[in-house]
């Protein structure tokens, strides 16, 4: 019998890369309840394969959360089929701020317990009850006045690169640690005025009602997260509050919303806001490295590392395995997104 070889990732990217036609980036979600997840996973991944879609896509009992991208010329049919289905209806998309069309180079279609990580039991609260949404004009406003509290709901890695001004940014390496982080952080702060954004606005729905259980009273979000606000700035010709990157989890990395260069390489420390994965598989941390490290360091964030990439391939896998023994699973799947005080020079 013959075993079907698929193509690697680098097959992937290149057939990409040589597409002759566009592709739209955009990004969607909803908070709905899903009777069988797996069942319109397998619907969706049908459909989709045939609109040539790319994307990452997360499905759970209560909802969607969808990252992908697709060839402009089945962009209608894509949203006729998706709003035929009355849970999407109307689903508003969030359209890549930058996008060279290049962000997805397959399509993943996951069943998920929740559609976002977060350690919370829902039951336990109304996730319903969310904060007030502000669109873009409103939440500039709100951030002028006194005692109003600008609150990251970002991992630390993201706001690295680009964040709100004035804006509370906690050292979290997930949405589960923030959450707690931030309770605390805000604690004796309950009846101030508090705003809250993230990317595109999932994260802040779930923080949100969160911080309104916990008696927070006047909680705000910003609608459609930093890339609906990058939209409304351009579009409406308004001050840009957000300085920097947007920092994205797709191919791209990221998004330049203002000219501002607002973090440093990792290596060398000049100005600098490229993320990267290290190029050694084993392991893969991401950081900022900068276009004179990248050369030097061969595209990794330490000399070990480099020393590794030029071993054999058998020897490379080796040690990788050896290295997943040795480290404790919760912290070998988070080694991406160790804090950069931990790059070894």
């Amino acid at each position: 019998m013959k075993v079907q070889k698929f193509p690697s990732r680098k097959e992937l990217l290149n057939r990409l890369h040589e597409e002759p036609f566009k592709r739209i980036t955009l990004s969607f979600y909803r908070y709905v309840i899903i009777d069988e997840p797996e069942n319109l996973r397998n619907e969706l991944f049908r459909k989709w394969s045939e609109l040539n879609i790319f994307g990452r896509i997360y499905l759970a009992r209560e909802g969607i959360n969808a990252q992908m991208n697709i060839p402009e010329t089945n962009f209608e049919k894509f949203q006729t089929q998706l709003y035929s289905d009355k849970r999407f209806k109307d689903v508003p998309f969030k359209i890549a701020v930058e996008d060279n069309g290049k962000s997805f180079y397959k399509l993943i279609i996951k069943t998920r317990n929740k559609i976002v990580a977060d350690g919370l039991k829902d039951d336990s609260f109304d996730v319903t009850n969310v904060g007030k949404h502000l669109s873009a004009k409103e939440w500039n406003k709100e951030m002028q006045k006194k005692n109003t509290i600008v609150v990251d709901m970002r991992n630390f890695y993201e706001s690295e690169v680009g964040k709100f001004e004035n804006a509370i940014c906690p050292e979290a390496h997930s949405f589960r640690q923030e959450l707690p982080m931030v309770k605390e952080i805000l604690q004796g702060k309950e009846n101030e005025k508090i705003l809250l954004y993230c990317t595109g606005g999932i994260r802040c729905e779930k923080a949100s009602a969160f911080l309104k259980h916990h008696g927070f009273k006047d909680v705000n979000q910003l609608h459609g997260g930093i890339i609906e606000y990058a939209r409304q700035v351009k579009l409406k010709g308004l001050e840009s509050k957000f300085k920097g990157k947007n920092f994205v989890f797709d191919e791209r990395m990221g998004e330049r919303i203002t000219d501002e260069v607002i973090s440093k390489c990792h290596q060398c420390g000049n100005l600098c806001d490229s993320h990267y994965n290290c190029a050694n598989d084993g392991c893969h941390l991401l950081f900022i490295q900068c276009e004179t490290c990248k050369e030097k360091y061969e595209g990794c964030c330490s000399v070990e590392c480099q020393k590794i990439i030029h071993l054999p391939i058998e020897e490379q896998k080796k040690i990788q395995r050896e290295t997943a023994k040795d480290v404790p699973s919760s912290v070998f799947s988070s080694r991406k997104r160790v804090k950069s005080s931990f790059l070894k020079r």
